[in-house]
């Protein structure tokens, strides 16, 4: 051990992490104490990690930040994340920003400080590439002046900021590929309606929690869309076509746009949705390099409506995950299952039931004679605590069909996943 680079014990220090197990492997010898002072570049205090963090008093535990920081020069990762912490006081946290902001490449913040401090103003123009932040106030926001000329992911959490500040924050990424939002609180002006938001370079977008009437995102290279527990009216998407991934997680909206260029989808990922299945279908149709659709636990918004296997097989040919569960009816089991196209390249498919009934068999051996290169079958169901004869007939009836339906696909692989 004794024969190892200074540089490289920095490095295993840093792959700890852990503030607390830094500090306890940097007293192994004095060569470790030097790593871990001057070739340490992750940082991490999280309550998480060591509960011994929430015994301690907000003072008592700026003091212990504050001194392991200030031993280090280079730190590139910093993480603060106190659970419990009602609030740290605006001075030791300026300290910790302006003794690292030279080397900084990613923060991690999510404690609240009185005053607050507008942690945007104190890292701008920096080297900074991570930042993510939670209950925190970002007020200001001046481009020409706190610009981020390498950020590439921004995250924020319970974060409170206004829409034009929101929009001002982005314009000062010029790099920026990951956005994510979870549970923002955004103040509108009086006469702002729509919460608009552009960039030219983000990738990859996550929303959760959101709620407004109106959203447009303008975003020309998005690839990877996902929003989960929103609330919106209308939310529209405006880009070039590159989007490539789209995941729809309890979403509330009367009016979905992601524009009229899908051809290059490659996942649909749609669950606890109401769905106009005609009008998403038109949105979809042109994606013939889908290779994953999910529809989980969608209602359809007319009850004759149905995801067919004709459909599925022309439009996506190149699909080879299906993941299908709804509630059935006559009309789905006879419609869903029209005409003989194969889905030839599908090899995991997922099948689901909400309420278990003698048609959900029919179904699963539908879609076996449909797929002759399937490997991998789950079906999924939702099995209630407390069941009547009936229930527990109609389940027992269905195991059986199962068993003897598997004895014609024994190359199959059968998983079953109940709640």
């Amino acid at each position: 051990m004794e024969n190892l680079p200074v540089e490289v014990i920095g490095n295993i220090l840093s792959r700890l992490r852990a503030a607390r197990d830094v500090v306890i492997a940097s007293a192994t010898c004095k060569k470790w104490r030097e790593a871990s002072c001057k070739h340490l570049h992750t940082l991490s205090f999280n309550s998480n990690e060591w509960p011994v963090y929430h015994d301690l008093t907000t003072s008592r535990l700026e003091i212990i930040i504050t001194q392991t920081i200030l031993q280090t020069a280079g730190l590139q990762s910093l993480t603060i994340f106190m659970d419990d912490v009602e609030e740290f006081a605006a001075a030791p946290v300026i300290a910790w920003l302006m003794y690292t902001r030279e080397t900084l490449r990613q923060l991690y913040y999510n404690v609240r400080t009185v005053p607050n401090v507008n942690i945007i103003e104190k890292c701008g123009r920096q080297k900074l590439e991570v930042l993510a932040l939670a209950h925190n106030s970002i007020t200001g926001v001046e481009p020409s002046y706190q610009k981020f000329p390498s950020l590439k992911s921004l995250s924020l959490s319970f974060v409170s900021i206004s829409a034009l500040d929101l929009s001002l924050l982005l314009t000062a990424c010029p790099k920026l590929e990951f956005l994510a939002l979870i549970n923002p609180e955004i103040a509108m002006s009086d006469a702002q309606t729509t919460l608009e938001l552009s960039s030219t370079s983000l990738k990859d977008v996550y929303f959760e929690a959101i709620n407004f009437d109106k959203f447009i995102l303008e975003a020309d290279c998005l690839e990877n869309l996902h929003l989960k527990d929103c609330t919106l009216d209308d939310f529209e998407l405006v880009s070039k076509g590159a989007l490539k991934s789209l995941k729809i997680d309890d979403v509330s909206a009367i009016h979905l746009d992601i524009g009229e260029n899908t051809e290059n989808l490659e996942v649909v990922d749609v669950s606890s949705f109401t769905i106009m299945w005609p009008k998403f279908y038109h949105m979809i149709s042109k994606s013939s390099k889908l290779r994953r659709l999910r529809l989980w636990g969608v209602v359809f918004d007319d009850e004759d409506e149905v995801v067919d296997m004709e459909t599925i097989s022309v439009c996506f040919p190149r699909l080879t995950h299906l993941s299908l569960s709804y509630d059935l009816k006559d009309v789905v089991l006879h419609c869903g299952l029209q005409g003989s196209t194969h889905l030839e390249n599908v090899v995991v498919l997922e099948l689901g039931w909400t309420v278990i009934n003698d048609l959900f068999s029919e179904w699963v051996a539908g879609f076996l004679e449909r797929c002759p290169n399937l490997k991998k079958l789950v079906i999924y169901g939702v099995v209630s605590e407390a069941k009547t004869h009936e229930d527990c007939q109609t389940l027992a009836n269905f195991t059986s069909s199962i068993v003897r339906l598997m004895r014609k696909y024994m190359y199959v692989e059968v998983d079953f996943e109940y709640e």
